[in-house]
């Protein structure tokens, strides 16, 4: 008992009046954003960006603890002297035509591009040994980098962080533009995060779905940044950012209508309880198209203008930090409407479905007099299986032509007809204002060439195995079945006794 009193002394003295509340403040935060915007292509964009911030000299201070960055890249940062480093996995292409200019471009394949401290004194050797450590962190083909497709640019890629002096002699520039990104890549660049795919806006992160869009993009961005406004010392910065394009017509069945459920197969339920700012963003900018305009359900509470990529954007912002926002329906499922006036015309798209139905686009236009039309459509070749093929598949396949129904104005008005009496022609498409009359023009089929694989060699194939399998299993089987017998030579019979009487009468040798 006596030794007891001085031990509890020590720990009451530890704590202190103060107790826990004199515990020292986290050094690092996380924030996560999720940005909806619907294009004018008629498909939905989603980008996350995972914004973890350490204040922390890596390179200086001892770090053995780490909380919400992630210890292998602060490692990297530490050993290879990293001064920024900047890795994408991207399938596909953004098509700023269609989809207008996106927030984080990368090339196709894999990208990476780092600035190294001038401390280092050998830049092609940390280079290669910093490419294979995280070709095994995100299982990549990095480590496929070397001088043959490494270059060291002095005009691009200048440093975006904290940056004293730009000697490019320290940046190194590659890409794979082979690279093909899959769920490997995915499910590493997921574990990075605090909260991983467990609560948050990662919930959403499902690769089935991820991976069934137009165009997929992650990345990684390390910078140093100031700590505060004088930059008297600097924190770390990891971004994490993924960008997604989904086909709205193949995901809403035909209509560009969408939800988090619909692209996602998932809904929010919870912030990452490790984050200090969770929250989504819905682009309502109206786009004008065809007079339509959106309309976001659940209603959002603020909004948020800004001037984005030079155009003045206003958002619905989402606060899954707010209780209220989850609690009233236990999970939170953006949805997005297109509003038309009903005396417009509404684009109608039926996406085709392999070997079951077609497609089918039908468009309500009044065009100028005198003007000039293009309707271009996306597609991409599908293989045919060898039993699809016509018996002529050398001459082409051909797609059905194209209709188009119109109403002319005429030159001169029409008189009211008699259906009973009228010719056919006239009574076929009656119109009930004389000022215009009804045509519809059919465009020619269109033949397109397909690559036809040889028919011939699936011939020569079955001949030839028929024959190996012939000659082999018909050697083998009389191997296997007949049956030998030694037979011993006979001492001969009546005949041979006889004919042996007779050649000794003669004097000749017996038999």
């Amino acid at each position: 008992m006596a030794a007891a009193l001085p031990l509890a002394l020590v720990v009451l003295l530890l704590l202190g009046p103060g107790g826990p509340a004199l515990a020292e403040p986290p050094r690092d935060s996380l924030r996560e954003e999720l940005v909806i915007t619907p294009l004018p292509s008629g498909d939905v964009a989603a980008t996350f960006q995972f914004r973890t911030r350490w204040d922390s000299e890596l390179q200086r201070e001892g770090v053995s603890h780490y909380r919400l960055f992630p210890k292998a890249l602060g490692q990297l940062i530490s050993k290879y002297s990293l001064r920024e480093l900047h890795l994408s996995f991207t399938q596909g292409f953004w098509r700023t035509r269609y989809w207008g200019p996106p927030f984080l471009q990368a090339p196709s394949g894999a990208e990476l591009w780092v600035w190294f401290q001038d401390t280092v004194t050998d830049v092609d050797k940390s280079w290669k040994e910093l490419s294979n450590v995280l070709s095994g962190i995100f299982c990549a083909s990095l480590n496929f980098i070397d001088s043959t497709n490494t270059v060291t640019p002095t005009a691009s890629f200048k440093p975006l962080g904290v940056a004293n002096d730009t000697d490019h002699y320290f940046l190194r520039y590659a890409v794979l533009p082979r690279e093909v990104v899959c769920t490997e890549n995915l499910t590493p660049w997921k574990k990075l995060l605090p909260c991983s795919s467990k609560a948050g806006l990662s919930v959403l992160l499902k690769a089935d779905r991820l991976f069934h869009t137009s165009y997929h993009s992650q990345a990684v961005h390390i910078r140093p940044v100031c700590r505060n406004a004088r930059c008297t010392s600097i924190s770390w910065e990891l971004r994490q950012t993924l960008s997604v394009v989904f086909d709205a017509f193949v995901t809403g069945q035909g209509k560009k209508d969408w939800s988090l459920f619909r692209m996602f197969s998932r809904t929010l339920t919870e912030p990452c309880p490790l984050a200090s700012e969770s929250r989504v963003y819905v682009d309502i900018t109206n786009y004008s198209q065809d007079n339509e305009t959106l309309e976001v359900n659940p209603p959002p509470t603020t909004t948020y203008q800004d001037v984005i990529l030079g155009t003045r954007r206003t958002y619905a912002v989402y606060d899954l930090l707010d209780t209220a926002l989850i609690n009233n329906s236990r999970n939170l499922n953006l949805q997005l409407k297109w509003k038309k006036p009903p005396e417009n015309g509404y684009i109608h798209y039926q996406p085709a479905q392999d070997r079951l139905q077609p497609h089918l686009l039908e468009m309500l236009i009044q065009l100028p007099a005198n003007s000039v039309t293009k309707v271009s459509i996306q597609f991409e070749r599908a293989l045919l299986k060898w039993t699809e093929y016509t018996p002529d598949p050398n001459h082409g396949f051909y797609v059905s032509p194209s209709v188009l129904s119109a109403l002319v104005p005429s030159l001169v008005a029409a008189k009211p007809v008699d259906w009973e009496g009228s010719p056919l022609f006239n009574t076929l498409f009656p119109v009930s204002d004389g000022s215009s009359y009804f045509v519809r023009l059919y465009t020619e089929p269109l033949l397109v060439n397909l690559p036809t694989p040889d028919f011939s060699m699936p011939y020569n194939v079955i001949c030839l195995t028929c024959t190996v399998v012939a000659v082999c299993y018909g050697s083998f089987y009389n191997l296997l079945t007949r049956t030998f017998h030694i037979e011993e030579p006979s001492k001969g019979g009546l005949a041979k006794r006889l004919a042996n009487l007779i050649r000794r009468a003669r004097g000749v040798p017996p038999l």
